[in-house]
């Protein structure tokens, strides 16, 4: 598993960067209402998409929240006086606080079900009636693009899944909020190449297959046969839904 407090200065470099995060930001503001003057995004890491969130549109008041301090500080310096220290599943907020919440590449992190339920409860708390909740699901499975390295790959042991799309709508739907549509985004950037399929292999970015491990350097010994190691493959295509809020939840 990655340390995020020791990820957050390289971070956004090893996936995509600024193009990626404008990319997500759009994606996510498709589906938030125009009248959305409010917008929490939780888990919001370094802050590189809650920035382009609070710039893209006039009047909107854009909140971070994240659990890593490294991250907190990253997204400070990009958001001053706006980012929080917390946790998705604790929010230090009142209910019924925001127009609009966003978990970006958030559940797939968390370590269960029971805690990805916990993060989708919170949010449906604060969101007021009538408003949006938007989230990625299906992270993992967006990375799996058909190409050699996930021919490689494809053996190796899984982890669960936390993100699945039909296990979130039904965490959704048990607090109130109902689908209220869907888009795709190009994870920019995001296309591995051999080379660095072994480089995020050794520093512990698959969670089963750990730095140092016999099993990991077979995986990165396979992955170093490969034609042209430093050629990218396709990039990932991302998945987010949106759910809104009933006004007749009796959390509200």
């Amino acid at each position: 598993m990655l340390d995020y407090e020791q990820e957050a200065e390289r971070y956004d470099a090893l996936r995509g960067g600024e193009p990626r995060a404008a990319a997500a930001a759009e994606a996510v503001l498709g589906l938030v209402p125009a009248q959305a003057r409010s917008l929490l995004d939780a888990g919001c890491g370094t802050g590189i998409v809650t920035r382009r969130l609070a710039g893209a549109r006039d009047g909107l008041r854009v909140t971070g929240v994240d659990l890593a301090a490294a991250m907190v500080r990253q997204a400070a310096g990009r958001l001053p006086g706006a980012v929080v220290r917390a946790d998705s599943r604790r929010l230090p907020f009142p209910g019924a606080a925001f127009d609009a919440v966003a978990t970006v590449w958030l559940l797939h992190l968390v370590g269960g079900p029971a805690q990805a339920r916990a993060v989708v409860a919170e949010c449906a708390r604060v969101l007021r009636p009538g408003g949006v909740y938007v989230t990625t699901v299906d992270k993992a499975a967006a990375h799996n693009v058909g190409s050699d390295i996930d021919a490689v790959l494809a053996s190796r042991p899984r982890s669960p899944v936390h993100d699945a799309d039909a296990d979130v709508e039904s965490y959704a739907r048990a607090h109130g909020l109902v689908p209220a549509g869907l888009a795709r985004f190009p994870g920019l950037g995001q296309g591995r190449s051999p080379r660095r399929t072994i480089a995020d292999l050794r520093r512990g970015w698959f969670v089963t297959l750990p730095p140092g491990d016999p099993l990991s350097e077979r995986y990165a010994d396979r992955l170093a046969g490969l034609p042209d190691q430093e050629r990218p493959r396709p990039e990932p295509e991302f998945t987010l839904r949106a759910f809104r809020k009933q006004p007749s939840d009796p959390a509200s």
